[in-house]
């Protein structure tokens, strides 16, 4: 079993960082799923042109992330239409870019 992370890289309007940020604090249904083991929240630092936030998950393995976004597929299929009204005109994401990790190595404190 391989640990991996999952990394959404998130465009994101000059100045509107926080708004998205804040749908982050919560914690959401990703945390009760087998396999995961931790969420981060990083915002890129000194952007020019827009802001950018990665979304980083890391699962035990390929498998679980997965069963997932299997699961997230057909709950998104449902609530398409209320997003797409709660957010056409004024939606402060740009793009997003999915990108997958094969942990190699960790290194913790030592004790």
């Amino acid at each position: 079993m391989t640990m991996m992370k999952a990394v959404n890289t998130l465009r994101i309007k000059k100045g509107r960082t926080e708004e998205v940020i804040t749908r982050f604090k919560t914690a959401k249904s990703v945390h009760t799923f087998d396999g995961f083991i931790l969420m981060e929240v990083l915002k890129k630092e000194n952007t020019e042109e827009h802001d950018e936030l990665q979304i980083c998950t890391t699962w035990q393995d390929h498998s679980y992330f997965n069963a997932w976004r299997e699961s997230r597929a057909s709950e998104k299929a449902h609530a398409a239409k209320e997003i797409d009204k709660q957010e056409s005109g004024d939606n402060p994401i740009l793009g997003s870019e999915l990108s997958t990790f094969e942990v190699c190595i960790q290194h913790h404190p030592a004790r």
